[in-house]
């Protein structure tokens, strides 16, 4: 299987995948420079991650409804064409209020994008759909690992310019879509906005939902609140989520699997959850270098609890794979805005370690759900299927 020898539809839009994931993590390194720019607080910089995950988690419902309508093409032609004109606009932003809107238009673009983008690449990939999702994955972990780097480096010019940056690659892509990608078979079958809210009636869907929602919340404490515990300047902390990206991907991609086969995936599940509430403890606790380390090992974590998360909820329920990855998303995406407006406040409240506290409570509350549930996840977890599960999911964003 040579996942290199692909037509161009597929590097086009694989390209594209990379970029829509590095807008992610890409204001990590360039949130206190936002702040000191717009002479905002921690936690309205924050918003920026509050309103992104907001409008994704309801745009959820709206992706599968639009693709069986308008065609795969058509919805990552429209995502892309947001993302390239709210990024842009929120290079101009006078005000945080406005750059948290902004994002939030861009959450949408990005939402209909990367919950397309994987099932278009399987349709036009050579090689089968293994070769197409690992060359998705390997977008995934570049993008999530280049995304701090490429707001670092702009960032340390202007915190505007990782934001242009953005709008331009999303232009190129969209014109490399426009050009190379045909349009792809529709469903038979128009799925509805309420199909992925009847999916979560499936116990063992509702199950992998809470457990994600209470892990997402963990996640993204470390991921929105940890730059400014940091306070570090663009190139240095753009390094750290570099390194951190790093090993996301490459636990995500190559050692989960391997230890999800010899383990199986509720103890590997189970047992990284526990770790990632130590390790973002000790994040809180101890000195800058340790808050250092911990941030960037627990990109392995993260990327370990990805991986098995969407697996786990694309094959526990009969429902078909782009209906089950919504209805978990839309849980879980919630988390995702929840944790970057409450740590702020949070700390606000109490002291800065709190937070952190708080974040090692709720990853545990997700291994409890798994260890409560286990019966209801058991089925599908005990027989990993990487490459199936996988298909038509937002693996990174989620993950």
């Amino acid at each position: 299987m040579d996942i290199l020898r692909q037509p161009k539809a597929v590097w086009a839009t694989a390209g594209a995948s990379v970029v829509a994931f590095m807008g992610i993590g890409l204001v990590d390194p360039i949130l206190p420079s936002i702040a000191q720019g717009l002479h905002a607080t921690a936690g309205q910089v924050s918003l920026l991650f509050t309103s992104y995950f907001l409008i994704t988690a309801i745009a959820m419902l709206l992706t599968g409804f639009t693709s069986s309508r308008v065609g795969g093409r058509g919805t990552l032609l429209l995502g892309l064409a947001l993302v390239v004109v709210f990024a842009g606009l929120a290079g101009t932003s006078g005000s945080v209020a406005q750059l948290v809107g902004f994002r939030a238009g861009w959450g949408l673009g990005n939402a209909l994008f990367v919950s397309t983008a994987l099932a278009v690449i399987v349709g036009a990939a050579a090689g089968g759909s293994a070769a197409a999702i690992l060359l998705y994955e390997s977008a995934l972990g570049l993008g999530m690992a280049c995304g701090p780097l490429l707001g670092a480096i702009l960032g340390n010019i202007s915190w505007r310019y990782p934001f242009f940056g953005t709008a331009t690659l999303m232009a190129i892509g969209f014109l490399c879509i426009t050009v190379f990608l045909k349009e792809q078979p529709r469903p038979a079958r128009k799925t509805s906005v309420l199909d992925p809210l009847k999916a979560l009636g499936h116990g063992g869907l509702a199950s992998a939902a809470v457990s994600a929602f209470f892990y997402n919340y963990t996640f993204f404490t470390v991921l929105a609140f940890t730059p400014f515990v940091l306070d570090m300047t663009p190139y240095r902390s753009g390094a750290v989520f570099f390194a951190w990206g790093v090993l996301l991907a490459v636990f995500s991609v190559i050692v989960a699997p391997r230890m999800q086969t010899r383990f199986g995936s509720l103890k590997v599940l189970g047992g990284s959850l526990v770790l990632l509430a130590a390790d973002v403890l000790v994040l809180g606790y101890g000195n800058h270098t340790t808050a250092v380390v911990c941030t960037i090992l627990s990109g392995a974590l993260i990327g370990v609890n990805n991986t098995v998360y969407t697996e786990l909820a694309l094959g526990v329920s009969d429902a078909p794979r782009p209906v089950a990855s919504a209805g978990y998303n839309f849980v879980r995406w919630f988390a995702a805005a929840a944790a970057p407006y409450f740590a702020p406040k949070i700390e606000e409240w109490t002291d800065i370690h709190v937070p952190f506290a708080v974040a090692a409570v709720t990853a545990l509350l997700g291994a409890v759900v798994v260890v409560v549930r286990r019966k209801a996840l058991t089925d599908e977890a005990e027989e990993p299927k990487t490459a199936h599960a996988a298909e038509d999911s937002v693996t990174v964003f989620a993950n």
